[in-house]
């Protein structure tokens, strides 16, 4: 995991989802209420930043931080044994405003995808709780090439989960 660190990152737009989605990419943008007011806001960022979405959708994460911060490392891997998929990380940005906290993370070398994902929470001025997933993505290597027609379903599924799972998240903590 150490030498994740000073890995590349596979993509050439690094922190691009802090703004307008870069061509040649594949998008997402997904959003949903998870809750209302400030203590479902604050759970819902705790759970943005513990990688709650991640472990919350099925996934195992090996993080170096326990909460994202910029230059974090993390793998994700999903499934088991051998068909288990692992796709390294590097976290891009932080962002840390009064009513919008959350970060992004780059690939790195090895993830079956080249592109970024960003994880926010928005408290809205009329006090809904909403997270967010956004990304752009593109093959990485020839093997998810051969394989890329049901990526975009398969990360529009994977954002469906994430985003369930910051709902429960942000509902398990008001018990």
């Amino acid at each position: 995991m150490h030498r994740l660190h000073e890995e590349p990152f596979s993509y050439e737009q690094v922190g691009a989802t802090a703004g307008a989605l870069p061509a040649g990419f594949a998008h997402l943008d997904r959003s949903r209420v998870v809750g209302h007011g400030e203590c479902d806001f604050a759970a819902a960022t705790a759970a943005v930043m513990r990688w709650q979405a991640q472990r919350g959708a099925g996934a195992d994460v090996l993080a170096s931080t326990e909460t994202a911060r910029p230059g974090t490392v993390l793998v994700v891997r999903l499934g088991v044994g051998p068909a288990a998929i692992s796709a390294p990380a590097r976290v891009v940005y932080v962002v840390e405003e009064e009513r919008r906290r959350g970060f992004a993370y780059g690939t790195l070398p090895g993830h079956p995808l080249a592109g970024e994902e960003a994880f926010l929470a928005h408290w809205r001025d009329d006090g809904t709780v909403v997270c967010t997933i956004r990304a752009f993505s593109r093959p990485a290597s020839r093997l998810t090439t051969l394989v890329s027609q049901p990526l975009p379903v398969v990360q529009r599924v994977m954002a469906g989960r994430y985003l369930g799972a910051l709902e429960r998240a942000v509902k398990g903590s008001a018990r």
